[in-house]
Order: structure tokens, then sequence, then C-alpha cells
């Protein structure tokens, strides 16, 4: 019986980092992804805001989009929720301690914001049009559920307000109103024409609770139309295979499967501005690497479909699942 787990223990190796695994196993989805209807042209005088959960979802989502809308003369802004403080791997090795406590969560926080920035640099997006928010890493879904007024606590940083001088807001308590009040004062700012945003049904519980809030925002506004989607936590080792693998399209997400997807080709000299702004999330890298630059591929994908219907009254949404690394 060895043999056959050995053998099999191979065969996943070879599905999750061969690319002569996706000709094998998924030409029929290799074609599916090249035959996607075509994204449309962004505009000059666009105004488009990425929304990232993360620092790094905005790099593996939306380069792509980023460095195309800034060439057709379209305006780009980036809004991060929380600064990626919760990581408790990434702060362990980053702050050389194995048992990491609350400075080193912050360190990291601060850390990821720095790397954001440099990411943002690369693609083209001003100073001037990047927002932090600072709110908890992995706690965006209980200040959706359980957190409106009442302040949430972080379990990494041990913060219940935004610790973050640089943040929109710093000292706002951890709250889903004041989560609300800080993305309409950055939607006011910036007036989008088009927000990017992560998918309901992306497996990360804080890029679902940012779907919720962006979803609940544009409806007050009347503008669920501008509201575009993207996956990045897809399910089933998604994407594959791992590695830079820049001669392959970027395939749907299993759980993304059924949604009317577009893509956008990326040019040669997209892509490698790509790879150079998901590298800036260099501490990232030390522990997601294969991961991260699976997504730096041919081409992005983005949905008009949020992926199912949204509840604005948070007390009638299910709990969330445990968070994967953000």
């Amino acid at each position: 019986m060895l043999w056959w787990w050995g053998g099999l223990a191979a065969l996943g190796v070879f599905v999750v980092n061969s690319p002569a695994a996706q000709r094998l196993f998924y030409p029929r989805a290799n074609l599916k992804a090249r035959a996607l209807p075509e994204l449309a042209p962004y505009r000059a005088g666009q105004r488009i805001l990425v929304v990232s959960p993360h620092p790094d979802d905005e790099s593996l989502s939306c380069a792509g989009s980023t460095q195309r809308a800034l060439q057709a003369g379209a305006e780009v802004f980036m809004v991060w929720m929380t600064s990626g403080d919760g990581f408790e791997l990434d702060a362990a090795i980053e702050g050389r301690n194995l048992r990491p406590d609350r400075s080193d969560f912050e360190a990291l926080g601060q850390c990821r914001m720095k790397e954001a920035r440099e990411a943002a640099r690369l693609l083209g997006v001003a100073p001037s049009h990047q927002f932090f928010l600072g709110y908890p890493d992995g706690g965006l879904q209980h200040l959706w559920l359980e957190h409106d007024s009442v302040p949430y606590t972080s379990r990494y940083t041990l913060n219940s307000s935004v610790p973050y001088p640089q943040a929109l807001s710093p000292g706002a308590p951890y709250t889903g109103q004041n989560l609300d009040r800080d993305l309409e004062q950055v939607l006011d700012r910036v007036t989008p024409d088009l927000v990017l945003v992560p998918s309901m049904l992306d497996l990360h519980p804080d890029h679902r609770a940012t779907a919720r809030f962006l979803i609940r925002a544009m409806a007050r506004r009347g503008q669920q139309d501008r509201l575009r989607f993207w996956i990045v936590h897809g399910g089933l080792e998604y994407p594959l295979p791992k590695g830079l693998r820049t001669g392959m399209p970027l395939l749907t997400a299993p759980s993304g499967r059924g949604l009317a997807w577009e893509r956008l080709e990326l040019s040669g000299i997209e892509i490698e501005q790509k790879a150079r702004a998901v590298r800036a999330h260099r501490s990232q890298l030390e522990v997601l690497d294969r991961f991260m630059l699976a997504f730096v591929r041919q081409n992005e994908l983005l949905t008009r479909e949020a992926g199912t219907a949204v509840s604005l009254n948070p007390a009638a949404l299910p709990n969330s699942s445990p968070s994967p690394p953000a």
C-alpha cells in the first residue's frame, strides 16, 4: 500500500507544480479561459477604485487592470481595508519571534503597508490616490456580523481601534459603523465609475466581508452596476499550477464557476510589471511565493456578478468559516 500512497502523493505534486499538468488535466479549462469575452476597454476620464482586503490582493487581482486603465487615461485609486497584521507565520518570520506578540503584529502591518505603497508605485498609482483604513486583519466578518456598534478586539494586535497614524481615521474603534463611514468617505472623494472588489464566492472571510460592505455602500448610492468582482482564494489549490507561469492563462476559480467572467489579456510588459508589483510584497513571498506568483498569467478575470444575493441586514448573514492566510 505504501507504493500506492507514494504514487498518489507524486501525482499531487505533479498536478500542483507542473505546467504540463495544466495542459494534461485542464485542456478544456484552458480553452474556456481563452474563449471568455473580453473586458470592456477602460476609457480616458474614468475613475477606478480597487478595493483590497489586505496588502497584496490589489496586485494579485488587479495589477493588469490598473496598468491598462492608467494607459487609457483613467485615474486609479486603491483602498486597503486591513493592513495585513494578522498573519501569524509571517509575523513570526518578520519579527524573528516564534511567539509573536502585539508589537510584532503591528510591525508586520507597517511593513505590509510600506510594501503596498511600493507595489502601487510600480503600477503607477499616485500616493494621493491610496487609502489605508487599518481595520483588523481576520476581523472584517466580525465587524459585519456582530460588531456593528460594539468595538471588536483583534486576536493578533489586541487592539480595538485603528492603531496606524497613516490610516484614514487613526484611533477609530473597530466597528462596522466606522468602517462604513470610512468607505463612504473614500467613495465621496473618489466618485468611482468602476469599483473592483472581491467576489462573495471568494473563500476568505475578509474578502467576503469586503464584498458585503462595498455592495451595501454602492447600493445606498444606486450604483451596484459599477461593481466588478474578482477571486483570489478560489479553492482546490487555485490557481494551478503553482509558481510563475507567464505563458499560461489564469483559469476560472472553482468557487466561481458558473459566473459570467470576462478576461483582460495582458501584454508582455504588463505581465512583467505585474510580477514586479507582486514581488514588492516581499514579506508575503517568504511564505506564499508559489501561490502569489501563480496569479502572474496572461490574463486577469473580472465578473459583473457578485456570486450570491447579499442581505443588507448583517444579522441575517451566516457566520464565517476560519480564515485562510491573508
